[in-house]
């Protein structure tokens, strides 16, 4: 099987997609480029490339560059998937939803409770989130956890290329609005995808490595801290199993629980900041649920509540990594009841 890196897997899944349904199209700000300036017609494919090449094959009436104003683009978006479109709107970085938000939460989130359940919105929101690219605190945030408080939104966080590539089709083919991550530290990433469409149902997580010891559940880019962290713990006897859930909405809680109740231990992973974040989620769902299997507190690794240094020094002692996770599975491991958040 090919290896490719997360940014062409996402490439390839929105140029399979849009050859497969005529319906499907693309905007966003510099998606295409070019209009008018000297060199190359597809000079841009977005600020880090992603949508390269798509515009010469499908053309500006398919690969739409819009102005800078995600209120206007997303509006459109909206419009268009509720018209009969099957759009995908790139909302550069996720932290510039504030000035888009009730397009999204207000709008398409609702239509379909609006009208009886007659209403379909396929719209695919593609944002890029998460902290370790050098970019401040204004285009570093993990807002995953507000989009998944909205009911009527399906929110996707892939973990690695071959998760994109399924995800994003599984988005493009679903008939209700979906918020889809892209970890903007991952694009350079690669793993093993195949040439040909494929989708990965939303609401089933993965399980990436299978102990007996202690359940990690990691969301997104954690995922792969996680393996890191559970792969360095096997060398020191200690057996974890690490769970993906791929969506945070639908969120697979059987898997979850089920996990969780065959080790008693749990640890969460998650970079969002520590309030109302989706590890306290998970892990008030597994202490209301499986309360009595459990043989020690469950401990989150998450970052710290506040803002995203622009400082690398410390944007990388902010942002979880293996280390810290193995330290969270030791604490468990031992019984000691640490703090939820440094």
């Amino acid at each position: 099987m090919p290896k490719k890196s997360y940014r062409q897997a996402i490439n390839e899944a929105l140029r399979q997609e849009m050859e497969r349904d005529e319906r499907v199209i693309i905007m966003g700000e510099d998606i295409a480029g070019g209009m008018g300036a000297p060199g190359e017609d597809d000079a841009w494919g977005g600020p880090l490339g992603i949508t390269k090449g798509l515009m010469t094959q499908f053309g500006r009436e398919r690969v739409l560059d819009t102005p800078i104003t995600e209120s206007g683009f997303i509006g459109a978006a909206v419009g268009a998937a509720a018209t009969g479109l099957r759009p995908v709107a790139e909302l550069m970085f996720v932290d510039f939803m504030g000035v888009c938000f009730d397009q999204i939460f207000n709008q398409a989130a609702k239509f379909k409770y609006m009208f009886g359940g007659k209403a379909v919105t396929p719209l695919t929101i593609r944002t890029m989130y998460g902290a370790g690219f050098r970019a401040a605190s204004q285009h570093s945030q993990c807002l995953y956890p507000l989009f998944t408080h909205i009911p009527g939104l399906k929110v996707a966080l892939p973990s690695n290329a071959y998760e994109a590539k399924g995800l994003l089709i599984q988005a493009i083919r679903d008939d209700d609005p979906v918020m889809f991550f892209e970890h903007k530290a991952m694009y350079d990433d690669e793993w093993e995808v195949p040439d040909e469409p494929y989708a990965i149902p939303f609401g089933e997580a993965a399980v990436t490595r299978e102990g007996d010891d202690v359940t990690i559940v990691a969301f997104g880019r954690m995922v792969n801290m996680a393996n890191e962290a559970a792969d360095n713990l096997a060398k020191q006897g200690v057996s974890c199993t690490v769970v993906d859930p791929r969506t945070t909405s639908p969120l697979d809680r059987d898997t979850i629980l089920e996990t969780a109740e065959e080790t008693g231990r749990v640890v969460v992973v998650d970079e969002a900041h520590p309030r109302c974040n989706m590890a306290t989620d998970v892990a008030a769902l597994v202490g209301q649920e499986i309360f009595g299997a459990l043989k020690a507190p469950v401990r989150m690794v998450t970052a710290p509540h506040c803002p995203v240094p622009f400082s690398p020094a410390l944007e990388d002692l902010y942002i979880p990594n293996a280390a810290k996770i193995e330290a969270a599975v030791h604490e468990v491991m031992s019984g000691v009841h640490a703090r939820a958040a440094e």
